[in-house]
């Protein structure tokens, strides 16, 4: 197995589009990029902590690689928005790209490069591309979010299901 994380706005909409697919162990809600040992959701959403509200994703390259994980997680996000994503403001929601090795990072490198030369977006990409450290998973009311509250999770879902159906 293998890890990925990424970060693109609001943890519980980055969820459901990993979760199903075919060798994917597991995605976790969580935290990472900051300084703070074991920050709260609280913490993290008020944007001292340094950490952005990110998913772990356990998978199994056999079935799934990690290229084709970072091509969803593009069409999950708005790569030319440095300072969150969609209704979600401040560096906590800001579009990260996490990898492990040299060949995860060189993977979302070509990749946001192709991205960035496709033409599909009229601004720059800004995604970050950042070596992975310690993550942190959400409290327990974090995790499944689009499951358990499904109201909740399409309202909060609303604005990104727009951009994705306008630019993907």
């Amino acid at each position: 197995m293998e890890r990925a994380i990424f970060a693109g706005g609001c943890f519980w909409c980055m969820v459901k589009p990993f979760d199903s697919l075919p060798g994917i162990e597991s995605v976790i809600s969580g935290y990472t990029g900051g300084e703070k040992e074991n920050p709260t959701y609280l913490e993290v959403k008020s944007g001292t902590t340094g950490h952005t509200e990110a998913v772990e994703i356990i998978f199994d390259p056999e079935l799934i690689s990690y290229s084709e994980l970072v091509e969803i997680y593009w069409q999950q996000t708005d790569p030319t928005d440095a300072f969150g994503q969609f209704e979600d403001r401040g560096s906590s929601y800001r579009p990260v790209i996490y990898y492990f090795d040299e060949r995860q990072k060189e993977t979302a490198v070509d990749s946001r490069a192709a991205l960035q030369n496709s033409g599909r977006f009229d601004r720059p990409i800004v995604t970050q591309i950042e070596s992975a450290g310690v993550f942190y998973p959400a409290e327990a009311e974090h995790q499944e979010y689009y499951q358990r509250n499904p109201e909740n999770y399409q309202k909060n879902a609303e604005k990104r299901k727009q951009f994705i159906t306008e630019f993907w």
